[in-house]
Parts: C-alpha cells; sequence; structure tokens
C-alpha cells in the first residue's frame, strides 16, 4: 500500500511539472519541415494531397492551387489544438521541395508540454513527408526549424 501511494504521488508530481512546464511555454508555435524528391510537382500533388486528405483531423480547405500549394486549417469545433498548415511544392532542379508550414496553438498546458518537449511539433509533419518519399522510393532527408 505504502508503494502504491508513492507511485502515485509520484505520477502526480510529473503531472503537476508537466502542467506548469506547459503553461510557462506559449501557446502558438511555427514548425517547418522540407522534403527534396526527384519529381515535379505534379506528380508530387496528388501524392501529397490524398496523404493529407487521409488524416483523422478535420479541416477546411482555405486554399488551393494544384501542383503548388495547398492551406488547410484545423476546423474550428477542435478546442485542443489548431492552427493552419501551409503545404508548398517549388520545383527545382531535377525535382522538387515540398515545404509543410504549421502556423499553430495547444491549448491545454500539459499537451502543449507533451507537444513540445516529449513528441515534437515537427511529429505530423515528418511522418507525412516520410511517406511521400516512401511512395517515391527515396530517403526521406528532411530538413526546417
Amino acid at each position: 500500500m505504502k508503494w502504491m501511494l508513492i507511485g502515485l504521488a509520484l505520477i502526480g508530481g510529473v503531472v503537476v511539472i508537466a502542467a506548469v512546464a506547459g503553461a510557462l511555454m506559449p501557446r502558438e508555435h511555427v514548425a517547418s519541415r522540407t522534403l527534396r524528391v526527384r519529381r515535379a510537382p505534379a506528380e508530387v500533388w496528388p501524392v501529397i494531397t490524398s496523404l493529407a486528405a487521409a488524416s483523422s483531423i478535420p479541416v477546411d480547405v482555405l486554399e488551393q492551387d494544384p501542383p503548388h500549394r495547398l492551406v488547410s486549417r484545423v476546423k474550428e469545433t477542435e478546442r485542443n489544438f489548431g492552427g493552419t498548415w501551409t503545404i508548398v511544392i517549388a520545383p527545382v532542379p531535377d525535382g522538387s521541395t515540398l515545404t509543410i508550414t504549421e502556423d499553430g496553438w495547444v491549448a491545454n498546458p500539459i499537451f502543449r508540454f507533451m507537444s513540445r518537449a516529449v513528441i515534437g511539433h515537427h511529429a505530423t509533419m515528418d511522418g507525412l513527408l516520410k511517406q511521400v518519399a516512401k511512395t517515391f522510393n527515396e530517403e526521406p532527408a528532411l530538413s526546417g526549424e
């Protein structure tokens, strides 16, 4: 019984520390990642848009300029997090660069801490860009802030 109480106290302490740390972090953030592929923008567009559409997060499309730009925003019914994703596909010699920029926010301080310190604001972008690279049988060399 004593060890159970100690364990619960430790878990409670970790939650309090995460909540305080998260409350001290900015609510808003900007994160960006870029992937270079050896494909033209017209080949990249259907892959990235189909992968983005398969997401479980409900979004509104704000702007669409195939095959170069897509801007979406998390639906306003979402209260825990939100913001926009701007996807830009730019032609470069021997292919394209695919850049995703997230201009987002996280409401709950504990989730904010987890998103920034544990998971990272880039996790979802990285996963999507790695899927694009895999689709084209390329190595996912990502860059960005």
